[in-house]
């Protein structure tokens, strides 16, 4: 995509840009041992095992869906992309214990807000706490370019797509 500037024609980067929406180390979520996951079934994603106890959002957008439990989050950004973060696996058999939501549905988020706290040690004495962020409307994008192997902080970059 090119824009004019000053006669002459310019590329402008449109990729969109995903946050990490916690701290840890991102690996990719072929690695994940759930297989709706793994098997990419909700859509294409990173998966991050924490090293904090929160989860931030990674878009400036709506919170679409907290879930009852508090161990996952969906949110849909103003670019129109829905992300999924899911705090470890098979978690919702705490039935809430360790997470403290401080969002509801329809609450408008920019980057870095708090979305859910956790204990961490508490989720990890019998869960895993590898969190899958997942793109659920993966099939509008042509590019994902995933950053993974690599520990982050709240609000580094962990994906990059590009609409079709």
């Amino acid at each position: 995509m090119f824009e004019k500037l000053r006669g002459m024609q310019v590329k402008v980067d449109k990729r969109i840009k995903i946050l990490a929406p916690l701290e840890g180390e991102v690996i990719p979520i072929a690695e994940v041992s759930d297989p709706v996951f793994k098997d990419e079934i909700l859509g294409k994603g990173v998966a991050i095992r924490p090293t904090g106890n929160r989860v931030v959002s990674p878009i400036k957008g709506i919170v679409t869906q907290m879930f009852d439990t508090g161990h996952a989050v969906s949110l849909t950004s103003d670019d129109g992309v829905e992300v999924l973060i899911h705090v470890g696996l098979d978690t919702v058999r705490l039935k809430g214990e360790h997470y403290s939501p401080r969002v509801k549905e329809g609450d408008n988020v920019n980057p870095g807000d708090v979305l859910i706290e956790f204990n961490r040690e508490g989720i990890a004495a019998g869960y895993d706490t590898t969190t899958p962020v997942v793109i659920c409307n993966s099939d509008d994008f042509k590019d994902f370019d995933m950053i993974v192997e690599k520990t982050v902080s709240e609000g580094d970059e962990i994906m990059l797509l590009r609409r079709k």
